[in-house]
């Protein structure tokens, strides 16, 4: 038996009639944005081939660690649904057969983001009318897979038809960036861009650091086994990504950690790690010094800096052994960001030409710690909820945490850090609804009129992240 699948008009917004009626007004002024998305994982090579996407399981289940890892926490195995390994090699699986898979355990997705945001696919972009369970797979494999290969659902159409202004990827110091030169120099009028993600090069713990840190150095022509000559690597490598349309730079550590040594003690630092003999205190220490030294670089070249903090990355130590990286296993972790960012702040944290955006995976800290930073900081922005929390509820949270202290305009809107690409468009309206839902009970609330509202979510939905990624 299958059932009808429909996307209801009134989805996340309040159950009360009057503030659903405020709200619905509220979605209507922003629902056709443009929508912008400033910090992503799309491939770049997508949009600078244009070729069409193989079929449905390569588009929506193997990049998608939000779907396998829920699957893997039910027992099905990552080769079982195609997923490439380490070493780059795959199980003999037929797409369809791992389709089958995803399908028979959709059910698994119910109530979550990843739910919403597949039907939301399902229905707008491919037109299904039926629920993905065992009895349709097929149906709905054969007809995503047989429009895939229609001129309609190329890369670039779908930028396109999504009305996407612009979207921005993220590449390492080492990436050559030649997706972006071909289409920059194809004369295609998408606008993607690259943003500058140093973690292998900034990381000592991080597994690739040796080789990495020996390619920089080839690329650069620097004696990177130097603090100076380091430095200017860096540098050299962030105004190469500002010419390729870079705005903003991304770094993932561990924790918020920053240090502002005298540079004597950072190269004494910087000697221990190239040696490979920093112990764990050690590296942290650099990974905080880094976050001090790229700040003062944003000021010089103007990127804007993200800090994503709070995770314990690759936690599956056999799955990070035999599949590699981001495959479902990073885990919250409790974060501090008082103390860890005063180095950084003290040095720069009145200068409002630096724009420091803040993310977290420790919701504990909105109320308590990041609202208050960013409601006095000129440098410091929030963004938004984020991985675990970019849910309608965690986005809730976070606007009623953050907004006492840090207000609306101490944050940047709403960017989807993904790299599902037709998942893009329904991320972006989940979070116009809640943000209009949020307006809503304001304004029924007397705490903001309706015109007042409108704005925001105006703001919130398009003018905010332009601005905070100078776009």
């Amino acid at each position: 038996m299958t059932h009808t699948l429909h996307l209801h008009d009134d989805r996340l917004f309040p159950s009360d009639a009057t503030t659903r009626g405020i709200a619905r007004r509220l979605y209507r002024e922003v629902a056709a944005l443009p929508i912008v998305s400033p910090h992503g994982h799309t491939d770049p090579a997508w949009f600078a081939t244009n070729a069409p996407f193989a079929n449905a399981t390569e588009l929506l289940l193997v990049p998608d660690h939000y779907v396998f890892r829920m699957l893997y926490s039910q027992g099905v195995s990552l080769d079982e649904l195609g997923i490439p390994r380490a070493d780059g090699s795959r199980a003999p699986v037929d797409p369809r057969a791992a389709w089958r898979v995803f399908a028979r355990h959709f059910h698994l997705f119910r109530g979550t983001p990843s739910s919403m945001w597949l039907n939301h696919v399902f229905h707008d972009v491919f037109g299904l009318r039926q629920r993905l369970d065992a009895t349709t797979a097929d149906a709905y494999y054969d007809g995503i897979t047989e429009a895939l290969q229609t001129p309609q659902f190329t890369p670039r159409a779908l930028f396109e038809r999504f009305n996407i202004e612009v979207i921005a990827t993220t590449e390492s110091p080492l990436d050559a960036l030649e997706h972006h030169r071909t289409i920059r120099d194809s004369g295609w009028n998408g606008r993607v861009i690259t943003a500058y993600r140093p973690d292998p090069v900034v990381d000592p713990e991080h597994e690739q650091f040796p080789s990495a840190l020996e390619r920089f150095g080839e690329i650069t022509g620097e004696d990177v086994h130097t603090w100076d000559g380091y430095l200017r690597a860096h540098r050299q490598r962030r105004a190469f990504f500002k010419r390729m349309g870079a705005t903003s730079t991304d770094h993932g550590h561990p924790s918020a950690a920053t240090a502002n040594l005298p540079p004597d003690e950072a190269r004494k630092l910087f000697d221990t790690v190239v040696r490979g003999a920093a112990t764990p205190a050690q590296a942290e220490l650099f990974r905080a010094q880094i976050l001090t030294e790229m700040a003062a670089m944003s000021l010089d070249d103007g990127l804007v800096m993200q800090i994503h903090p709070g995770c314990f990355r690759n936690h599956n130590a056999g799955l990070f052994d035999s599949y590699g990286r981001d495959k479902g296993a990073d885990i919250p972790l409790r974060t501090e960001y008082v103390h860890a960012l005063k180095p950084l702040l003290d040095r720069f944290g009145n200068d409002p030409r630096l724009t420091v955006i803040l993310f977290t995976l420790d919701e504990s800290t909105y109320s308590r710690e990041l609202a208050p930073l960013a409601g006095h900081y000129p440098t410091l922005f929030l963004g938004p909820a984020w991985w675990f929390h970019d849910a309608p509820e965690g986005m809730w949270r976070f606007r009623e945490q953050t907004l006492a202290s840090g207000g609306f305009y101490n944050t940047i809107g709403f960017n989807d850090d993904t790299r599902a690409f037709l998942s893009i468009p329904a991320r972006h309206d989940v979070a116009r609804r809640i943000d209009c839902a949020f307006l809503g009970k304001l304004v029924a609330e007397h705490r903001l009129d309706e015109d007042e509202a409108v704005e925001v979510a105006i703001d919130l939905a398009y003018r905010l992240p332009k601005k905070a990624y100078r776009l």
